[in-house]
């Protein structure tokens, strides 16, 4: 979990136990034994251990007559979700309605920081690409396969490399120009790709030599929409990262891998070597 969404949880839990105090439960045994729950629930709720359901805050604040309380701890709730997102969750119903959701924070955004260590940006991919990436979504979490819609909103987001005013700062890893999705003849229109887009003025793709000394571990990928937005994704979840301090720090993060990158013909010259690369590997 985010340090963010912790310490929102942390601060839900002790607003709970103000609550339950004022309300005369002078312990967790005696609140627990009011709603019919373990002890430790009301503990790990109260300490920040466990998320508090909606139907467990509408009963807290019914029990301690806070009723005028549940719409506000209910937002709450749901931006502590919002935080920290498991992607079962996100891709229940496929992985269409994820991609949709990403249209409104690109329209807004002026200046993106994109690092990916492995792959390719998910707005420079080709359909084939996308495609490919998407039918692995499907498997690995087992969802329903909507990989044709899905690949169609993530290549609706490639609209805003043409429109406004946008600056897009884009740092991939050499990696991300050698992990294999597809197959050789999907990775060269890829890498094609690649080299179309980085001639676009709003455009800055850097990329970091395998060979190449680097100032701070490269760590998981991330996109930092403006100052005011940080997603980060694992296997298992994608958080946002909205608090200040947090977001200087992802900066900082950004200007250190910079520091590592190349750009301009040393980027075409690797984009070239792996097209190579894949010229030689069997296509069946």
């Amino acid at each position: 979990m985010s340090n963010q969404a912790q310490e929102a949880r942390e601060a839900l839990g002790a607003r709970l136990r103000g609550f339950r105090k004022d309300a005369g439960f002078t312990s967790g045994r005696a609140f627990a034994l009011a709603t019919g729950w373990q002890e430790s629930k009301v503990s790990r709720i109260e300490n920040g251990k466990q998320n508090a359901s909606e139907t467990d805050i509408r009963t807290w604040c019914t029990k301690t007559n806070r009723p005028e309380q549940i719409e506000d701890l209910i937002a709450t709730v749901r931006h502590i979700d919002e935080l920290w997102l498991e992607w079962r969750r996100q891709l229940e119903t496929g992985a269409e309605t994820r991609q949709s959701k990403a249209i409104p924070v690109y329209a807004r955004t002026k200046v993106f920081r994109i690092w990916h260590p492995t792959l390719i940006w998910g707005t420079l991919q080709t359909a084939d690409y996308a495609a490919a990436t998407f039918e692995q979504v499907v498997d690995f979490f087992e969802i329903p396969n909507d990989t044709e819609a899905a690949t169609a909103k993530r290549l609706e987001r490639q609209q805003y490399l043409y429109q406004g005013d946008r600056i897009f700062n884009v740092l991939l890893a050499e990696q991300a120009l050698y992990t294999n999705f597809g197959g050789p003849e999907v990775m060269k229109g890829q890498l094609d790709r690649l080299l179309a887009v980085m001639r676009l003025a709003r455009l800055s793709l850097g990329i970091i030599p395998r060979s190449a000394p680097v100032h701070i571990w490269p760590g998981n990928s991330f996109s930092m929409f403006d100052d005011r937005l940080v997603l980060v994704e694992t296997y298992s979840a994608e958080f946002s990262v909205t608090q200040p301090r947090e977001i200087e720090m992802y900066a900082k993060a950004y200007s250190l891998l910079q520091r590592s990158a190349v750009y301009g013909t040393a980027v075409r010259d690797l984009i070239f070597n792996a097209i190579q690369h894949f010229d030689h590997m069997p296509t069946d």
